[in-house]
């Protein structure tokens, strides 16, 4: 990889997995399916037919070309309107993945017309009268009943919060918007595992020997002798160019020898568990705290979110104030006692 082993261990970098994009996206599609405000009745089964939902299908609200099928797999079907809900309720990070790779989307949309292919099989075998799963959907009709509702309950007003405490609370987290220094950065990766054997390591030497010597003649080009010489594939397909990355990003061993080095330097080479780097500093940017017009949406919603969730418990609070509870806790301890002593077998 083009950042290989620079990265401290546990860092985690990516827009995350495809099969939890996949899934994610056909959970919003199913909830884009539904009318928009939830009823307290069971909830209608996904659309298996090949024609888009009835309102679709009438034409009312919509162009024509919203009830065209985008992807079809015997009676079950996508319109183009039911893909574009589905898109319209992505997370941003799903939606910068899509981007990106648009193939994503078209792996969602088979993972939704599995789905309806499934539903379609089951629902003819009747998989949902069994008793045990109608009493599953129940609870899930239940729970989505008693989510949406509290959620809607416990909205905080329109205009909060005001200019002054976005402000407020932004002074008193400041530290929390420190972006650390950045460093760009390229390198050249001779693989060499620890366990190797000497024959093996002597060969390994002999090739860093002769990259440290082509880095010394005059004008040596970094870019072409990474891609040249690297044993590091993607990183030299890139030129061993690594991007920026911040001061937190970079392991120990990286970050002592790039501190010291002026702007084009090369560094000695470092020796990790998989072999030797030397990393080329190409620019650095100091530390700074991010201003308060870059991060205020994301203050805002916390703030909102903060404030809903007081709401929320104040409101589950007064229910309960009024309809005080009485728990059986011997009865209670006694539905557990057989599954938590040892069978006398």
């Amino acid at each position: 990889m083009a950042n290989r082993d620079l990265l401290p261990r546990g860092f985690v970098v990516g827009l995350g997995s495809l099969l939890w994009l996949s899934l994610s996206m056909a959970e919003v599609s199913a909830q884009a399916q539904k009318s928009p405000p939830p009823r307290a009745t069971a909830p209608a089964p996904a659309v298996t037919s090949g024609t888009a939902p009835a309102n679709a299908a009438t034409g009312e609200g919509r162009d024509a070309s919203e009830n065209d099928l985008v992807a079809r797999a015997g009676a079950a079907g996508l319109s183009v309107g039911e893909v574009r809900a589905m898109i319209a309720q992505m997370s941003p990070r799903d939606l910068a993945a899509v981007e990106k790779d648009p193939r994503l989307l078209a792996q969602a949309v088979r993972s939704l017309l599995a789905n309806q292919l499934v539903l379609k099989e089951a629902l003819t075998k009747k998989w949902d009268q069994q008793p045990a799963i109608a009493a599953q959907l129940e609870r899930v009709r239940q729970e989505t009943i008693v989510e949406t509702y509290l959620r809607s309950v416990s909205q905080p007003p329109e205009g909060y919060p005001g200019d002054a405490e976005v402000e407020s609370t932004y002074e008193a987290n400041k530290t929390g918007f420190l972006v650390p220094r950045q460093f760009q950065l390229s390198q050249i990766v001779v693989l060499q595992a620890q366990d190797a054997d000497k024959a093996t390591e002597e060969k390994a030497r002999k090739k860093l020997d002769e990259i440290k010597k082509s880095l010394k003649e005059p004008a040596a080009n970094f870019a072409a002798i990474a891609t040249r010489d690297s044993d590091d594939p993607e990183g030299a397909a890139k030129r061993g160019d690594l991007g920026w990355l911040r001061e937190d990003q970079i392991r120990p061993e990286i970050r002592s020898q790039i501190f010291g080095l002026a702007v084009n330097a090369v560094s000695e080479p470092v020796r990790l568990e998989d072999g030797w780097h030397i990393l080329k500093l190409i620019d650095t940017k100091a530390a700074y705290t991010r201003p308060l017009a870059e991060v205020r949406d994301v203050l805002l919603q916390r703030l909102r979110d903060d404030r809903q969730n007081a709401n929320r418990r104040r409101v589950i609070a007064k229910i309960v104030d009024e309809t005080p509870m009485t728990i059986n806790e011997i009865a209670l301890s006694k539905l557990i006692e057989p599954a938590a002593k040892p069978s006398s077998k």
